[in-house]
């Protein structure tokens, strides 16, 4: 959801102070920043959420943009704050995660808008949670926080290319997923196949 129109009035109110502007602009991210946060096993996204706004009102007087790199703006604080947690936890003993992304690149396509299409909030969980944290960090920074591949390499620090890559990895392994057994990825069904008929016994004679 966005505040639209009125977001060149509600980002110049926030920046003087205005609590109704900061309100404005909390209730229309917050879900989506909290939403990443979980997912991507925040130990308390409500409490990192918080920590991650609280930055982004100290620092509004100084930004400038649209809404839309407000959005990416957020997210890259939020990310941020994400790894930042990651790095403390990974200090104290516990047990590893999932293991490095060792796929290769695969061809792009249009599976990519169909499976991006085809996913909503409720599967992503599901869905994301065996995949790399790499591959996982894409794919909900461009479904939950509906940012562009260009926003996800500034949020993550990376190339756009790289970006393309994880997604299209990460894409064709939701695909599989998604896609049920006996179809195409078009969403075509695929006829069984005729068994092979047993050749004829050798009997020794022609």
């Amino acid at each position: 959801m966005a505040v639209g129109p009125a977001f060149d009035d509600v980002l110049v109110a926030a920046r003087t102070g205005a609590a109704w502007a900061f309100e404005v602009l909390y209730r229309d991210l917050a879900p989506a920043v909290t939403g990443y946060l979980r997912l991507h096993g925040a130990p308390d996204p409500d409490d990192t959420a918080s920590e991650t706004f609280l930055a982004v009102f100290r620092g509004l007087a100084g930004f400038t943009g649209d809404e839309a790199a407000l959005r990416s703006w957020v997210f890259t604080i939020a990310h941020r704050r994400l790894v930042d947690d990651h790095r403390r936890r990974s200090r104290r003993p516990q047990l590893a995660d999932g293991g490095a992304d060792l796929l290769g690149d695969v061809a792009g396509g249009d599976v990519e808008d169909d499976v991006l299409a085809r996913l909503g909030t409720e599967s992503v969980h599901r869905l994301c949670a065996g995949l790399p944290a790499d591959q996982r960090s894409v794919l909900l920074l461009r479904i939950l926080a509906d940012l562009t591949v260009e926003q996800v390499a500034a949020v993550m620090g990376r190339s756009v290319g790289s970006v393309k890559a994880l997604q299209r990895r990460g894409l064709r392994r939701l695909q599989e997923e998604l896609t049920p057994a006996g179809t195409t990825p078009s969403g075509e069904t695929t006829a069984p196949r005729a068994p092979l008929r047993a050749r004829p016994a050798m009997t020794g004679t022609r």
